[in-house]
C-alpha cells in the first residue's frame, strides 16, 4: 500500500520531533511522539498529509481531526490552532508538509479550466470554506509517494524535483478539494488576493474600506463575501492573524513587547487585553507557559 510506504520513508528519514526538509522547496516532513494541545498557529496556503496517527486543526471553532484517511488543504493563509493531542510513543505522529505555490495553482487551474477539465465537489454537508479535508486518493498517493521517493537521489531531486512537485499539485487539484482549492487559485478571487495582503503587512495599518476598494467592491458585500469565505469577518480575522502571529513569535522567544510591535499594535495595553480575551492568558503568562517547540505544520 502507497501509504504504508510513505510511512516507512518518513520514518527513515526523520530522527527527531518536529519538521525535517525534504531537499524539495516547500516539502517538510514532521514527526510527533508526544502529545501537544492545540496552541495558536497560522497555516500558510499547505497541505497536509498524515501517514500514520492523527492531527487537529481547530478554525473559528470548528474542529478539523484528520489522519491518513484524508489530508488538510488549506488554500489561503488561516489562523488556527493546531495540536496533536493524540500523539505518543506508542503511537506516533508522520506526516508531510506542502507548501503550496500560489503561482504554480493558478496556472494548473487555468489550464484545467482552459481544457475543459472539471473538479468533484466534495460530498457531505457545508463545512467551513477556508480549510477543507479530502480523500486520499490514488492520484494523491502516487504524486506524493513518488516525490518523496526523490530523497534517495540528490540528482533525481534536482532534475525531477519540480516536475514531481507538479504533479502533486494538479493531483491535489483534480481530488476531492480541487473544486475548493480551484476557486481560491483560479482567476478572479479577490478574497484570496486581499488575504495575501493582509498576510504579508501585519505590522502596518490595515483598512477594511481599502482592502474593499482593492477588491472593487462596497464594504458591506466585502464583509459578506470575505465572511462566507473564511468564516470570519475582515476585522477578526485581521485580528486573529496578528494575535496568532504575535503567541507564534513569543513562543519562539521573542519578548511580548517585540511581537505586538512586529505585527502591528503600537499599544502595549491593547494588546495585552485583546491577547488575553482570546487566549485566557496575559502575553507574559503566555510566555512563561511554552516549554515545547511550536506547532507550525
Amino acid at each position: 500500500m502507497k501509504q504504508q510506504q510513505i510511512k516507512h520513508l518518513i520514518e527513515g528519514r526523520i530522527l527527531q520531533d518536529g519538521l525535517t526538509e525534504t531537499g524539495v522547496r516547500g516539502v517538510k516532513l514532521f514527526r510527533a511522539t508526544r502529545p501537544l494541545p492545540c496552541v495558536p498557529a497560522v497555516y500558510e496556503p499547505s497541505v497536509v498529509a498524515i501517514a500514520s496517527g492523527s492531527k487537529e486543526a481547530v478554525l473559528d471553532g470548528e474542529r478539523f481531526v484528520y489522519d491518513n484517511s484524508q489530508y488538510l488543504c488549506c488554500p489561503m493563509s488561516m489562523p488556527v490552532k493546531a495540536g496533536t493531542p493524540a500523539a505518543s510513543m506508542e503511537n506516533p505522529l508522520f506526516g508531510v508538509y506542502i507548501a503550496l505555490n500560489p503561482r504554480l495553482m493558478r496556472e494548473l487551474a487555468i489550464e484545467m479550466e482552459n481544457a475543459g477539465g472539471a473538479n468533484p465537489k466534495t460530498k457531505g454537508g457545508p463545512v467551513s470554506q477556508a480549510i477543507r479535508l479530502a480523500r486520499w486518493d490514488e492520484a494523491f498517493s502516487d504524486a506524493l509517494l513518488r516525490l518523496l521517493q526523490l530523497g534517495d537521489s540528490e540528482t533525481d531531486m534536482a532534475v525531477l524535483g519540480d516536475a514531481r512537485l507538479r504533479e502533486l499539485h494538479y493531483a491535489i487539484l483534480k481530488g476531492e478539494a480541487g473544486h475548493f482549492a480551484r476557486q481560491a487559485f483560479g482567476a478572479g478571487n479577490e478574497i484570496a488576493r486581499s488575504i495575501a495582503h493582509v498576510s504579508s503587512r501585519l505590522n502596518e495599518p490595515i483598512s477594511i474600506d481599502d482592502l474593499a476598494k482593492r477588491a472593487g467592491m462596497s464594504r458591506a458585500v466585502f464583509h459578506r463575501k470575505f465572511k462566507q469565505s473564511t468564516t470570519m469577518s475582515p476585522i477578526q480575522f485581521v485580528k486573529t492573524m496578528r494575535l496568532n502571529n504575535a503567541a507564534m513569535k513569543i513562543a519562539e522567544g521573542m519578548t511580548v513587547s517585540e511581537a505586538a510591535m512586529d505585527v502591528g499594535y503600537v499599544s502595549p495595553s491593547q494588546f495585552s487585553r485583546e491577547f488575553k480575551r482570546i487566549y485566557g492568558q496575559s502575553p507574559r503568562q503566555w510566555s512563561d507557559s511554552q516549554h515545547v517547540p511550536f506547532e507550525t505544520a
